[in-house]
């Protein structure tokens, strides 16, 4: 997933919670889908950032020199400037972009 094209606010949105329901028919049902799709927008930036600065590791592992890179600092603030996983969540939810499928729900025969 490409996060720099990502529109979603950088800032926590107040949202119509009937709105945000209509498609599931339930709120706890539409926080569920959105809560699992933000924990797998959270993995895949964790493991693309970690992935950049695995590049900057050093072989030796003295705590006493700590090197500043530049480019480590730069890239590192371009990850916290991004938009929350929930914030990317909530928007593709919103935007029809996120497949989901509810497992039937079984009736029990008394």
């Amino acid at each position: 997933m490409d996060f720099k094209k990502v529109n979603a606010p950088t800032t926590t949105v107040t949202r119509d919670m009937n709105s945000l329901s209509e498609r599931t028919g339930n709120i706890y049902e539409t926080v569920c889908i959105i809560g699992k799709r933000a924990n797998q927008v959270s993995i895949d930036i964790k493991n693309e950032l970690d992935k950049k600065l695995k590049e900057f590791e050093i072989g030796n592992d003295n705590l006493d020199e700590v090197f500043e890179n530049r480019e480590q600092i730069e890239i590192s603030r371009y990850y916290e400037r991004l938009p929350k996983p929930v914030l990317i969540a909530t928007k593709e939810y919103e935007d029809g972009e996120i497949s989901y499928r509810m497992p039937q729900k079984v009736q029990k025969n008394k």
